[in-house]
């Protein structure tokens, strides 16, 4: 409360505080397992698809989601890739949802 002469104002409230730690609202990967990102990818684009898309052998060779798991998380370079596929496929999916829309 802030006085002034004609009585305590009340002050307005601000949403300058910062936000919480490990809060992202503009990260899009924030809160999404690398399980939930290949098998998105692998039902949008099929292993044959993903395996060319991504040219790493546990998409190609005997492909699982628990192969890739594995290899992904021991490989920073791989699931960078996959990440920004994942990315690519979350905006031409609301691309495209967008245009159906009047």
């Amino acid at each position: 409360m802030v006085d002034t002469p004609s009585g305590p104002e009340p002050t307005a409230m601000t949403d300058d505080a910062p936000d919480p730690p490990g809060h992202q609202p503009k990260n899009p990967l924030h809160g999404v397992t690398l399980e939930r990102i290949v098998t998105e990818l692998v039902e949008h684009f099929g292993w044959a698809e993903l395996g060319q898309q991504v040219r790493i052998n546990c998409f190609t060779t005997d492909p699982s989601i628990s192969s890739s798991l594995k290899f992904l998380r021991k490989s920073p370079w791989a699931r960078a890739k996959v990440e920004s596929l994942y990315l690519f496929m979350l905006r031409e999916k609301k691309r495209r949802g967008s245009r159906s829309e009047p």
